[in-house]
């Protein structure tokens, strides 16, 4: 079989187990988005703990604030994005969605449940378990993923989501690796994972205008 004929039927194999991966596109996007915001965030509070960065209290606050209306507007985005072109998810690419956003749906519980009580009780390391819960989460829902796609790498983040959850939890009492275990987290973890569901997704773009 010549190169070109087993890519074509790659090509068609993709579609007919998973469907088209531009909805992949989008959720890649907000990933990656997301990874590289709050990873510079937790940079940002390692240079302040090291005396690297000392910004007067509301510039800090404007900074946090801005990482947060930033990560939103991706989200914000990429749902227009896909109402506005007609993206779909078929097949497995739709079980696929279907974790992904559950597990973002659970943790805006544990967001709400965990921030409410850490305000309520003054206890700042209440709040400090809830990452570690949502990297459990993420972990659970790439091990699903896996299980649906069987991508290596898909396997790789859902281990180091479970890793990354134990160990933020046994180092709450100590900030620097704490925040230096939660950044390389969410630059391997969050901001890889979009970068890789982006690449594939046009890639597989790439591969539908030759075959048109």
């Amino acid at each position: 079989m010549t190169s070109q004929a087993e890519k074509d039927l790659a090509f068609l194999r993709e579609i007919a187990e998973g469907g088209t991966p531009k909805a992949a596109y989008t959720a890649g996007v907000i990933y990656f988005a997301s990874g590289m915001l709050y990873g510079i965030q937790c940079l940002f509070h390692i240079g302040q703990i090291l005396g690297l960065i000392r910004w007067p209290g509301w510039a800090v606050w404007a900074f946090i604030l801005f990482i947060l209306i930033a990560t939103i507007g991706s989200m914000v985005w990429g749902t227009l994005y896909d109402r506005r072109h007609g993206v779909k998810s078929t097949g497995s690419n739709k079980a696929l969605g279907a974790v992904l956003n559950s597990s973002g749906l659970a943790n805006v519980a544990f967001l709400l449940t965990f921030g409410i009580n850490a305000a309520r009780m003054e206890n700042f390391a209440i709040w400090l378990f809830y990452p570690s819960v949502v990297f459990a989460v993420q972990g659970a829902a790439w091990f699903v993923a896996w299980q649906l796609r069987r991508r290596t790498w898909m396997l790789l983040t859902a281990l180091g989501g479970i890793a990354t959850s134990i160990a933020l939890g046994q180092l709450v009492q100590n900030g620097f690796l704490y925040l230096c275990v939660c950044t390389a987290a969410l630059f391997l973890l969050f901001a890889v994972p979009g970068w890789i569901m982006i690449r594939d997704a046009r890639a597989w773009s790439a591969r539908s205008a030759a075959q048109a």
